[in-house]
């Protein structure tokens, strides 16, 4: 077994039991072996587990007694995963190619100034249609899925530099996620992908989109793209992440549009019957500030790349790609 290459595959399943039978076939299916699947239960109740020890009996399951979230679950496998050099993240509502994995590390054989990389996400149940192609962050602290929805014959892109991955099918050094302590485990879930991210590239670390690694992905097919629960975590963990990471100079030039874009959000989503979710969101997001603040100076105090070079990386234009996201 080759240690440089050897790696792990984690799953983080709450009531996912009828994706998890395509998802860990897929990876059964992978042309890359130099791996081992570990499935995170975060205490479903839908026979999930029971269901993964009778068909896969080469996958291991960490059974958690409570639903910690996806980001203290993904941490919990990571620590555990000694002798690990990568870790890679697949959603259990996505079904990997054969190539998935192979495509992923021969990227990171080529690119050795990367550190992490995204995958190329197609919408599962629709014909052609993308579901991203990595991450984008605004200056004003919203984040969207490239070319999400856009017909994949209309998109031919090489591969190249992103913000950040979509966590639903992304690889990592794992040294380097133990670096910044992992998934901010406040989060739960949503946004937590974007945020660790950040602060891989506040210390230099560079993220790149593979297109051939790819993946069929529902999106938000437990949680509901819409639901209560995605706009509450989403909504509230987007003014954290912004808070916590961006760069002094850009924060303050960005902030103007922060206000903006969450008053907007409580007036769209008032209008779309969600007052309460989207209100509830920001007025927690504002509770948990002290807390974000403390983190942000530990953050901004390690940080290793100029302002200038973050906002190279970052769009700062016009908002219509996200507005696109939204219907």
């Amino acid at each position: 077994m080759n240690n440089s290459t050897r790696t792990i595959v984690v799953v983080v399943n709450f009531n996912g039991k009828k994706f998890l039978d395509k998802c860990l076939e897929s990876l059964q299916h992978q042309v890359f072996s130099n791996f081992k699947t570990v499935v995170v239960d975060n205490f479903s109740h839908d026979g999930s587990v029971d269901q993964i020890e009778k068909r896969f009996s080469g996958v291991e399951v960490l059974r958690l007694k409570e639903n910690i979230g996806f980001a203290a679950a993904n941490n919990y496998a990571i620590k555990q995963a000694e002798g690990f050099q990568w870790v890679a993240l697949l959603n259990p509502d996505a079904i990997a190619e054969p190539d998935w994995l192979s495509e992923l590390h021969i990227a990171a054989e080529k690119n050795l100034k990367y550190s992490f990389f995204g995958s190329h996400l197609k919408k599962q149940g629709s014909s052609g249609t993308l579901d991203g192609t990595g991450d984008v962050y605004h200056l004003c602290g919203l984040a969207w899925r490239r070319d999400h929805g856009v017909p994949e014959k209309k998109i031919c892109r090489l591969a190249g530099e992103i913000f950040s991955p979509c966590a639903a099918a992304a690889m990592y050094r794992r040294d380097i996620i133990l670096d910044v302590g992992g998934f901010d485990e406040r989060f739960f879930c949503y946004f937590e992908d974007v945020d660790l991210a950040f602060r891989l590239r506040l210390l230099g670390h560079r993220c790149l989109y593979v297109p051939d690694s790819k993946v069929d992905h529902f999106g938000s097919a437990i949680a509901g793209r819409q639901s209560d629960f995605v706009v509450y975590h989403g909504h509230r963990n987007m003014v954290w992440a912004y808070v916590k990471n961006m760069p002094s100079s850009l924060l303050w030039l960005g902030l103007p549009q922060h206000i903006i874009v969450n008053l907007a959000a409580l007036i769209w989503f008032s209008l779309t019957g969600q007052a309460g979710t989207i209100f509830k969101a920001k007025r927690d997001a504002l509770l948990g500030l002290r807390k974000t603040i403390v983190q942000r100076k530990l953050i901004q105090k390690n940080s290793r790349v100029s302002s200038e070079k973050i906002k190279k990386i970052i769009a700062t234009g016009w908002l219509l790609p996200y507005l696109k996201n939204r219907v």
